[in-house]
């Protein structure tokens, strides 16, 4: 029987010369790919964010190589990264031997960085464009939930917050009037005490005119003391109970700035419902919904938005785009999510190609949907007196027009039509939903919305369309499903708009940086 052979190895050799990390790295190694990157961007701005003087400080340029490629490597907490430092050949070399304490990272990442991260980014972008991979000019745009560093219980709703501050309100009404009454005076000593008016500011007066009040008591020789009693457990309830709750709904009205929901822990997230809801019940979580842009699956661009909806993102998000590169892409394809009539109004005027999908895109398709008597769209219109005819061929007369307005102040315009004659319509069971014998049908008219979606109808049913409609599950939904699924980021480490804003774009740039290895 043959004896097995072994390589030799001795730990303890001696070396006469320090190993060269350099032959250590791959040619092709990811790491490779991070450092040519970081060092072909302009990073002038990261720097000046130095002033100088002191104690000599980490290289930002080093400390960015380390947690761009500490993010393509799945690594993202600042302990981890500081063992990556000391202990992986890869860190090693990228930070030439340098070891960063977790403090240092924390640091960098949340408190310098976060300032210029998202022009770098642009950078980046600008870069992986002149290599030829993407040319900027077709974009896959897409969102997503991520969920926030915070405690999925400490959750403040608006419509609470609001009823009880109008609670409050109505308390302190009463108690003022009970005031005035203690006080028997002539003229009322809180006049403007209308609910609806009060606020910290009228009961921050209150307590001080109780506390005049109370002293003017005093200098009387002859006082009523069980009213003295009285004013001073109402000091005390307007000092120590009315304004510290006023303030604090007040600074909860703050903070929703147009939101229905915050959470306590992280005061930027947004109550929104997840797509990874293991308890399968639709629970809330606190969280914040990432808007990416990709082209050859590539992260072109990123947002993040406290609006738990897509539809309002979009403007808001190209805009951006359009700050950073300095020009919007010639196509834009997304789902049924973002087909508004603000957005489409905003890609045309901006000329560029909407392959946008709105919410009856595929229902229009089915033979079903274009033989239904009873869908609207298939009613005659009779341009002349502009009449509508329902399936009982009665015409539906103008009524009147509305102009709703969207959150972000865009204005439609709607046209609404009546019928008069519903009461013995045969099909009043299959038109109206009202059980109300009086009630007629009525029916709501954006007639520039439904030209627009003509528009984006055809483009999507083009071959170009159909096209770019499969390339985008493969294109956005797969970067998605990588950062999520492969590399196990579904929640953020940080708190703050701003800070997790940096933190998405880390995790952007270094599934970009794999991205480019691979390629």
């Amino acid at each position: 029987m043959a004896q097995p052979t072994f390589i030799p190895y001795q730990k303890d050799q001696l070396r006469l010369l320090p190993l060269d990390l350099d032959e250590m790295v791959e040619e092709n190694h990811l790491v490779r790919v991070v450092d040519y990157v970081i060092d072909s961007i302009d990073t002038t701005a990261l720097i000046n964010l130095y002033p100088g003087g002191g104690r000599s400080s980490y290289h930002p340029v080093m400390l960015l190589k380390i947690l761009t490629y500490a993010y393509a490597s799945g690594i993202y907490s600042s302990r981890k990264i500081e063992a990556a430092t000391k202990e992986n050949v890869y860190f090693l070399w990228l930070s030439g031997q340098t070891s960063v304490d977790h403090t240092t990272i924390a640091r960098f990442r949340s408190g310098r960085l976060e300032s210029v991260f998202e022009d770098m980014f642009a950078h980046t972008i600008d870069l992986v464009a002149d290599l030829g991979y993407i040319s900027l000019d077709t974009y896959f745009l897409d969102g997503t939930k991520i969920e926030a560093n915070a405690n999925k219980y400490t959750f403040t709703w608006k419509k609470n917050t609001e009823r009880y501050q109008e609670q409050l309100r109505q308390k302190v009404h009463e108690h003022l009037e009970e005031i005035d009454r203690l006080n028997e005076a002539e003229d009322e000593l809180f006049a403007d005490r209308e609910p609806g008016k009060i606020d910290s500011d009228k009961i921050r007066d209150a307590a001080n005119k109780i506390n005049e009040l109370l002293q003017q008591k005093a200098k009387e020789k002859q006082s009523d003391r069980s009213k003295e009693k009285d004013l001073k457990k109402a000091k005390k309830a307007f000092e120590q109970d009315y304004l510290p709750r006023m303030e604090k709904y007040e600074d909860q009205a703050k903070l929703y700035n147009n939101r229905k929901s915050f959470s306590k822990t992280d005061t930027d997230a947004t109550f929104m419902r997840m797509k990874e809801d293991h308890m399968r019940n639709g629970q809330l979580k606190a969280g914040y919904n990432v808007q990416i842009g990709t082209e050859n699956q590539f992260v072109v661009d990123y947002t993040l938005h406290q609006r738990p909806g897509d539809t309002a993102c979009m403007i808001v998000h190209l805009e951006h785009f359009k700050d950073k590169h300095e020009k919007l892409p010639d196509k834009v394809i997304a789902d049924a999510g973002y087909g508004s009539e603000e957005n489409y109004e905003y890609l045309e005027s901006n000329n560029v190609d909407a392959f946008v999908k709105y919410n009856l895109f595929h229902k229009e398709q089915k033979k079903s949907y274009k033989t239904d008597a009873f869908t609207i769209r298939n009613w005659p219109h009779n341009a002349t007196d502009d009449t509508y005819a329902c399936p009982n061929n009665n015409a539906l007369s103008y009524l009147y027009t509305t102009h709703p307005k969207t959150d972000l102040g865009y204005q439609s315009t709607m046209k609404v039509y009546e019928c008069d004659n519903c009461q013995e319509c045969p099909y009043r069971a299959r038109c109206i939903r009202s059980e109300n014998p009086l009630y007629n049908r009525r029916i709501q008219i954006n007639e520039r919305q439904l030209e627009l979606r003509e528009q984006a109808s055809k483009r999507l049913l083009s071959d170009e369309g159909k096209d770019l409609r499969r390339r985008r599950a493969t294109d956005v939904e797969s970067v998605f499903g990588d950062i999520k699924q492969n590399w196990h980021f579904t929640r953020f480490m940080m708190r703050g708009l701003e800070k997790v804003s940096c933190e998405w774009g880390l995790i952007c740039l270094g599934h970009n940086m794999r991205k480019l290895a691979r390629t």
